[in-house]
């Protein structure tokens, strides 16, 4: 009796440890099958997280209009700033109310042209210098609203002083700082002596202005 009650015993506890290290072997290979199913993911997670580092930082920089005029000024530090006017609210210079800034604010406000094509942006100074049927107004002027004087005639002038290269050079500035692109152009000092025959000086509208509006 006794030794059927140890073989069963026996029987019993091999029984039990063969239980157990399939238990285990189903477990670890378990594990290993997730961990493989895992991997690919990973690793497409690790590959994808450089591209997508990278797509974020080629997107172009959102720039608000409001502030757009700074990074002008940055590219193009000899353009006339022409911030010398007096608010109406505080009773003093208004050194943030500028020629590039109120430029800006008529052409994507006041005209509503896109600000990220050359051709909308040589429109805009066409009509400063009246080469366009679409004259400037003073009751919708940027700063009328704001400033003690209208600062229209003296943004005109400003405009009409600038020679061809200058002119260009802004276009391409305003371009380049609403599309996010890093390359910029110099602009000559506003005074320096150009030739006539490579870049006139404009000190009036003219009926050879309308050339601005060519791509």
């Amino acid at each position: 009796m006794k030794k059927k009650l140890k073989l069963g015993l026996s029987f019993l506890f091999v029984t039990l440890i063969v239980a157990i290290f399939t238990l285990l072997s189903w477990v670890l290979e378990s594990g290993e099958l997730s961990m493989s199913a895992l991997e690919p993911l990973l690793q497409r997670s690790s590959e994808s997280a450089p591209a997508l580092r990278v797509a974020q930082q080629s997107e172009p920089l959102q720039v608000r209009a409001q502030d757009a005029w700074k990074f002008v000024y940055e590219k193009l530090p000899d353009l006339p700033i022409e911030n010398n006017y007096i608010s109406k609210e505080t009773g003093k210079v208004d050194p943030n109310n500028t020629l590039v800034g109120r430029l800006i604010r008529y052409h994507v406000f006041v005209k509503g042209r896109p600000p990220n094509y050359r051709f909308d942006w040589k429109l805009s100074l066409a009509d400063y210098l009246g080469a366009t049927p679409d004259y400037l107004v003073e009751d919708v002027y940027p700063g009328n609203d704001v400033l003690r004087k209208n600062p229209m005639e003296g943004d005109r002038a400003a405009i009409q002083s600038l020679n061809r290269t200058q002119r260009d050079a802004l276009v391409q500035a305003l371009v380049d700082v609403f599309s996010g692109n890093s390359g910029q152009k110099s602009v000559p000092p506003a005074g320096e002596t150009k030739d006539r025959s490579t870049s006139p000086e404009i000190t009036q509208p003219q009926p050879g202005d309308a050339k601005l509006l060519a791509p």
